[in-house]
């Protein structure tokens, strides 16, 4: 299968030395002329990346007159050179960190730098992957759509955050758990020790770290994507977010049991307690509307409910779903 465009630049290759690279893995033995004739570029300049090439142990030359060259394979040369880049990498965040040493603790900024706006999709998931990484006791997150990354996708810095002791809490809106697949993402973040909470109105989504760094994602008016965040540091604004936060968790609610209900069909159940919609609810599960009907029938059969509301009394009163009112 032939591959096309640039695959090498992330590991510091350039286009035309990536050319040439494929041009001697494809034709052996070449010469500096031929090379030169095959790819009308000129010999001085053909000599300098075949020069950054062997350097980069990626071409050597053969024995004998005239000078042929060979590329080395392909499998072989890129592992050399991701273990080259990922000593870089580490070189880069020891030298972070001492210049994060450098500064007083919980200085984050400039006292006259209390706001920053960050534009593009890109920019806005890279500012919120920097702000869980320097998280180091609590993370709040308010969350609702749209997402800057895929939604279906599970957070690939919680579990590190997790693992460091960091402590996360979320709020989940109504329509955040209608996203297929949402339910399943949520339930294994529970189980690898995530608080969350669903809540009928989520006003915005939002992230804070420490209480010290919040990023406050809002999306355009013609676009149905995060297209810019509002970077938001020590200062009142910020107090009133985390005050903001702390109101919404106290009248929130566990989505998921803490202990399985067994016997119970607990997604329902969670779902219809969330007062996700059926349609919603059908999708996230897999099944048919006619199917749903029948095991929502089923459920408030089980548990003695009539309505959704009762299921959700009900749910709580034989403690299938945990207490609405929690003390953080």
């Amino acid at each position: 299968m032939s591959v096309n465009g640039p695959l090498l630049t992330a590991l510091g290759i350039s286009v035309p030395d990536e050319a040439v690279y494929r041009t001697l893995l494809h034709q052996p033995g070449l010469t500096l002329a031929e090379l030169a004739a095959r790819s009308r570029r000129g010999t001085r300049s053909l000599r300098q990346s075949v020069q950054r090439l062997a350097d980069l142990g990626m071409v050597s030359q053969l024995a004998g007159r005239p000078i042929r060259f060979v590329a080395a394979r392909p499998d072989a040369a890129v592992e050399v050179l991701i273990a080259r880049r990922q000593q870089e990498l580490a070189s880069a965040r020891t030298a972070a960190q001492a210049l994060a040493a450098e500064l007083p603790a919980h200085r984050w900024h400039r006292p006259e730098e209390e706001l920053e706006i960050v534009f593009g999709r890109q920019a806005v998931v890279a500012r919120f992957l920097q702000l869980q990484k320097v998280a180091q006791h609590e993370l709040l997150v308010l969350d609702r759509p749209p997402y800057a990354q895929d939604p279906q996708t599970a957070n690939p810095g919680e579990d590190d955050l997790l693992a460091r002791g960091v402590r996360i809490r979320g709020i989940y809106a109504r329509e955040a758990l209608e996203v297929p697949g949402a339910l399943d993402l949520l339930r294994q973040a529970v189980a690898a020790g995530e608080e969350a909470r669903t809540c009928d109105e989520v006003p915005v989504k939002l992230a804070i770290a420490d209480r010290v760094m919040a990023i406050l994602p809002f999306t355009g008016e013609r676009s149905a994507m995060v297209d810019s965040a509002l970077i938001v540091y020590a200062s009142t604004l910020l107090d009133a977010l985390v005050r903001l936060f702390e109101l919404l968790w106290r009248t929130a609610w566990p989505l998921l049991p803490e202990e399985p209900v067994g016997g119970h069909d607990e997604n329902l159940l969670a779902l219809l307690a969330a007062g996700v919609k059926d349609e919603a609810i059908a999708r996230q599960l897999n099944i048919s509307l006619r199917t749903l009907h029948r095991r929502t029938s089923e459920l408030l059969d089980s548990i003695g409910a009539r309505t959704r509301f009762q299921a959700g009394l009900r749910a709580g009163q034989l403690g299938l779903l945990p207490p609405s009112q929690i003390t953080p």
